[in-house]
């Protein structure tokens, strides 16, 4: 007669009756956890304006002259912010016939690849876009809808970007570090689907 396994602290019981651990089930960084949380707190500050532009527009017919330039902004942050997230999560863009193709070893260089030239990429524009903010900080540009320094918005630019390249060299590390059986393993099921 076999003893059920009981259930401890780690485990949590799902909707459908199931065990499921609450141990993490990938490597995926902990510090991940700031990209999450600003890309709801971006996605709720873009709701909360546009409802209350709309509230505004349909009562008085008239509308916020900040709220577009602010949402510009905002979701230029939410796009970083989401780029740093897919690519410490390996979830960025890739043309899976190459990607998936070929051997373990094969898969884990182009993976390599595909890192390094994400951080190097964004390693470029994360140099260029501080000449920019130099630029407006110096010249003492003020952005067209509000009249802010444009230095405000600018400034972000080069550092979301040194968050992606940080991501992009993590990742690289990751994919340097493991074997490729193990490579293998974690990223293909048994029909060759890549894993969330």
């Amino acid at each position: 007669m076999s003893s059920l396994p009981t259930p401890g602290p780690a485990d949590d019981a799902a909707p459908d009756g199931a065990r499921v651990s609450s141990a993490p089930a990938s490597s995926e960084p902990r510090s991940l956890r700031i990209e999450d949380w600003l890309t709801v707190i971006v996605m709720a500050l873009l709701a909360l304006i546009t409802f209350a532009n709309v509230l505004v527009r349909y009562f008085t017919n008239s509308s916020f002259a900040w709220t577009e330039e602010l949402s510009v902004f905002l979701m230029i942050v939410l796009a970083l912010v989401a780029g740093s997230a897919a690519v410490a999560r390996d979830r960025h863009i890739r043309i899976e016939f190459f990607c998936d193709s070929g051997s373990a070893a094969r898969r884990r260089r182009l993976a390599q690849l595909g890192a390094l030239l994400v951080a190097v990429l964004f390693a470029v524009i994360a140099v260029l876009s501080v000449r920019v903010v130099w630029d407006d900080y110096r010249f003492e540009e003020t952005s067209p809808g509000i009249g802010v320094p444009q230095w405000w918005y600018s400034v972000w630019l080069p550092i979301l970007s040194l968050l992606i390249t940080w991501r992009a060299i993590g990742l690289l590390i990751r994919r340097t570090r493991q074997p490729d059986v193990e490579f293998l393993g974690n990223d293909a099921d048994d029909n060759g689907e890549r894993q969330p």
